[in-house]
């Protein structure tokens, strides 16, 4: 069947059809994950703001006293979401979605539709491979690649439908009958009594807060394994804020309260400190990936193996037929691939239905405590976490029940 249209959009959901998934508008305070939807009100009263809303995060640019506070502060704040509408010759369509607005809205719609216009929608591979190749002119990494997920990802989306089969099925089907998830930010104590067993902090200082920020740090890390106990896992994210030497004295500090994994500590292009890293931390478990375009750092990491989990944004990295091949190459050599954000959307939730290395599901949870994340705002079809599990929706294509009328041209 061949593909008769492909366009970039925006959703604006009517605040009626809005059920009240932790990655949604209300959710997190970057504009990256905004999905344009509505932010419903809840109908509990929060016990106090979510740790989202004021937590100071060490990033990138915490070396800059004027934005250091918060990422808010120096992130892009027009962009938001993009979404991909893919429509094929029987009117049958498929929907995808990234991050980073205008510029990645221009690479849909001025150079990828064109040229996959007419295209077959089953030729999976040879459509993935035609923009890996298209984009090269001007890097396939960066903005291009997110404009790639977006489209990738409609077109599994697409082809789930004209196939009346979810994803997850079209990939092999399930592997488990349910995700592990594991909760994303510090309102740890919440998390707990939605039934999470596993915790990823979010670490507040860095390089630039000296010996009393590394000191800071411990305390923070120290009281949330105090607060969860020794049979719960826990894990940090760094955010790209740290360098060799930092990552290595926070670890050496960390050591008594047994992270899982310490996650994206360094610049995301800064191979040789990777392998630095690996070689001077060799007992901590290491995560990266975020922050990595297309399949191919991913292969480096596993051949050089510097890192103990992948984690690709299935939304960033090339879709859904980047993961694939990363997952390919994880399984080869014993690395476990761990979606960035995956539990909370539908497209990381089929990959992780259906991938054996995919053991456990991040689940972002920026809202406030006390409001039960079914009344949060999500898209209708995306399951949420009960209990700390998810179960995907079964439903054709990614599930997702997004009406039409919903969707209006980016430009």
């Amino acid at each position: 069947m061949k593909i008769t249209s492909i366009q970039a959009v925006k959703l604006q959901m009517p605040q009626a059809a809005a059920p009240s998934t932790a990655r949604s508008a209300s959710s997190v305070t970057s504009p990256q994950y905004a999905l344009g939807h509505p932010q419903a009100e809840s109908k509990t009263p929060p016990r106090r703001r979510a740790w989202a809303a004021e937590a100071e995060v060490a990033n990138p640019m915490s070396r800059y006293p004027h934005v250091k506070r918060h990422r808010s502060m120096w992130l892009p704040k027009e962009w938001g979401a993009v979404w991909c509408k893919v429509t094929l010759e029987d009117g049958t369509w498929g929907l995808g979605s990234t991050a980073h607005g205008r510029p990645v809205a221009a690479v849909i719609e001025d150079h990828l539709a064109p040229q996959l216009v007419g295209q077959d929608i089953l030729a999976g591979e040879k459509l993935a491979d035609m923009m890996f190749r298209l984009t090269k002119p001007y890097g396939t990494v960066g903005l291009a690649s997110y404009a790639i997920s977006a489209v990738d990802l409609a077109l599994w989306d697409a082809r789930g439908k004209a196939l009346d089969k979810p994803v997850y099925e079209l990939l092999g089907g399930p592997q488990k009958e349910r995700l592990l998830c594991y909760a994303t930010g510090n309102d740890v104590d919440w998390y707990q009594e939605l039934g999470f067993t596993a915790f990823k902090l979010a670490c507040p200082y860095g390089p630039a807060d000296g010996l009393d920020g590394l000191k800071k740090n411990e305390d923070f890390v120290a009281a949330a394994r105090e607060q969860i106990g020794d049979e719960c896992e826990l894990m940090l994210d760094c955010w790209m804020a740290f360098d060799v030497e930092y990552t290595v004295r926070l670890a050496e500090r960390l050591r008594p309260y047994g992270l899982k994994w310490i996650e994206e500590c360094l610049l995301s292009e800064d191979f040789d400190g990777h392998r630095a890293l690996r070689q001077r931390l060799p007992w901590q478990g290491l995560a990266t990936g975020e922050h990595w375009y297309t399949h191919v750092p991913f292969q480096w990491a596993c051949a050089h193996r510097v890192v103990d989990i992948l984690q690709p944004d299935i939304q960033w990295v090339g879709g859904m037929s980047s993961c694939l091949k990363i997952a390919a190459a994880a399984d080869a050599a014993g690395v476990a691939v761990l979606p960035h954000g995956g539990g909370g959307t539908a497209f990381g939730q089929h990959f992780s239905l259906a991938m054996g290395c995919a053991p456990l599901a991040e689940y972002f949870i920026g809202s406030p405590p006390g409001v039960p994340l079914e009344e949060l705002p999500r898209l209708p079809g995306v399951a949420i976490a009960k209990d700390g599990y998810v179960v995907p929706s079964n439903g054709p294509g990614f599930g997702m029940d997004v009406s039409e009328d919903w969707l209006v041209p980016f430009f």
